[in-house]
């Protein structure tokens, strides 16, 4: 691991770390911050007279829509390293299953534990509301909360002017130092992991990934040694992506790399690399990591971009929105999801997601675009449907994707993609297709669910005919105001957009799937 890596942790915000408070307990809160790597809370637990951590899995998670038995394997195998590698520093990890606060009233009565140390967290709704209660819960049993930062995401941000540089000071900021040992709270001591039958869910059907962060690192320096070569050139094809991107978006979901983690090494490989090939592959790559809290921070801003256009403009424009599916729309949403609309590439992708749990970026969006101009479905439910196959689901940066990839934000160009423009392009001699749809060309395989040039007929008609109208233009320039890209010092990238009446869109990079 590089030297720059075990910098010590220099605090941004206004609390300052704590120091050593007799009779003082610290509980260390872990949720999407899987590590002991420039992980500040740990850094403060040092300093307490007792401590100990806590992984609460919680009945509103497992319940949310978005959640699919691969998220919590995969959480369970990286607390399971997680748990081994605290014991050794002296730390219990308790993990509990049920609601907050609850189960801190429970803990508490076995241990008075006064401070409760955790990570900022941008998250669904529920998440939003637990967190609420946990506050609540802190204050009426004067128990001491203090979150810290642990990606770009900015709370309480006023404006997104010079949001980029921000970015930058919080990452170029020195990480916190590997924890090193810890006074463990009297009588707890680390339960066995439950099972996902112990939580009544059924068995993860998906080969997964390593887990951890041994093996988070493991794939990121097997990026930053060469793997990333041939990543500019290669992360749009599902062929070629799977090996040149860097994989480790499930482990920024989860937490067992750092954003800062990964901006500093990045940059520090970019510095001390001799391979002018690797080097320039890598700046494309070190370029969009901005990207991720960048979408992130939308739904920190305005949480109700999980449910809500973003513009009114186009409320109720398509079958699912507001009103239930019809029989046809229906179908058409089954067949998507089961990856038998007739498509090819579209079919091929939905069939490697769902066996995998992962796909790249580009293929993800076009997904999204046959779906809601193709199919014309609401991005609610297709985006559910979504974040239950993606390993990786980031809550801010799939709404805001799905948003953008079905044209309801008013200010991106609308992405409309032509299953056969992206074969041609990216699977030149049907091998993909050939793999994942090998019943092509039998009686086996469907026809085409809609006729494509009718369908983008309808679908461009009315929105760029809805897009023309003073008060869809006042929207637009509402959004862009709050959440577009241009103030916060972000690079632009892509085409001009169509309408030049419409705010400047954009960057086009995300950083699920085709980043990572």
């Amino acid at each position: 691991m590089p030297a720059t890596l075990r910098l010590i942790w220099a605090s941004k915000t206004r609390d300052p770390p704590l120091g050593l408070v007799s009779s003082a307990a610290a509980l260390v809160w872990f949720k999407r911050d899987l590590r002991l790597l420039d992980h500040a809370p740990l850094v403060q637990a040092m300093q307490f007279e007792s401590a100990a951590g806590l992984l609460v899995i919680e009945p509103q998670w497992l319940q949310s829509p978005e959640c699919d038995p691969q998220h919590v394997a995969f959480q369970l195998a990286c607390a399971a390293e997680l748990q081994a590698k605290l014991a050794d520093l002296g730390l219990p990890l308790l993990v509990r299953t049920g609601p907050m606060p609850a189960v801190l009233q429970q803990l508490r009565q076995q241990w008075r534990f006064t401070h409760l140390l955790s990570h900022e967290e941008t998250g669904p709704l529920w998440s939003y509301r637990r967190d609420q209660e946990v506050a609540r819960w802190c204050a009426s049993a004067s128990v001491q909360w203090q979150e810290l930062p642990q990606t770009g995401v900015i709370r309480r941000l006023r404006s997104r002017d010079g949001w980029a540089r921000r970015w930058l000071q919080r990452m170029n900021a020195p990480q916190a130092s590997a924890p090193t040992g810890f006074k463990a709270a009297a009588g707890l001591q680390a339960e066995p992991l439950p099972t996902l039958r112990d939580l009544g869910l059924s068995a993860c059907t998906r080969e997964l990934p390593a887990a951890g962060e041994a093996a988070a690192w493991h794939t990121f320096n097997d990026f930053l040694a060469g793997r990333a070569r041939p990543y500019r050139q290669a992360l749009s094809s599902p062929l070629t992506a799977p090996h040149s991107c860097s994989r480790l978006s499930a482990h920024l979901a989860f937490g067992t790399l750092s954003m800062r983690s990964v901006h500093q090494a990045t940059e520090a490989r970019i510095a001390d690399c001799g391979d002018r090939e690797l080097a320039w592959a890598l700046r494309g790559f070190a370029s969009r990591l901005r990207w991720h809290c960048h979408f992130m921070q939308k739904l920190e801003d305005e949480p109700s971009i999980e449910w809500r256009n973003l513009a009114p403009s186009v409320d109720g424009m398509r079958a699912g929105d507001g009103v239930s599916l019809d029989t046809v729309h229906t179908e058409r949403l089954q067949a998507w999801c089961e990856g038998r609309t007739g498509y090819p590439m579209v079919d091929a992708c939905m069939r490697q997601l769902r066996a995998t749990g992962w796909l790249n970026f580009r293929m993800r969006a076009m997904l999204v675009s046959f779906a809601a101009y193709h199919l014309w479905l609401h991005w609610r439910e297709t985006g559910l449907f979504l974040a239950r196959q993606f390993l990786d689901f980031e809550p801010g940066i799939h709404w805001s994707q799905m948003q953008m990839q079905s044209g309801t934000t008013g200010i991106n160009t609308l992405r409309i993609y032509s299953p056969a423009k992206q074969a041609r392009d990216h699977d030149p001699e049907g091998r993909y297709v050939a793999q994942w749809v090998p019943e092509l060309g039998t009686s086996a395989y469907p026809q085409p669910i809609v006729e494509e040039a009718s369908a983008l007929r309808h679908a461009k008609q009315t929105l760029y005919g809805l897009r023309q109208s003073p008060q869809a233009q006042q929207q637009a320039q509402a959004v862009q105001d709050k959440h577009g890209s241009r103030k916060s010092g972000l690079p632009q990238t892509g085409r001009r957009r169509v309408g030049a009446r419409l705010p400047q869109r954009e960057g086009q990079a995300s950083l699920q799937g085709e980043l990572f």
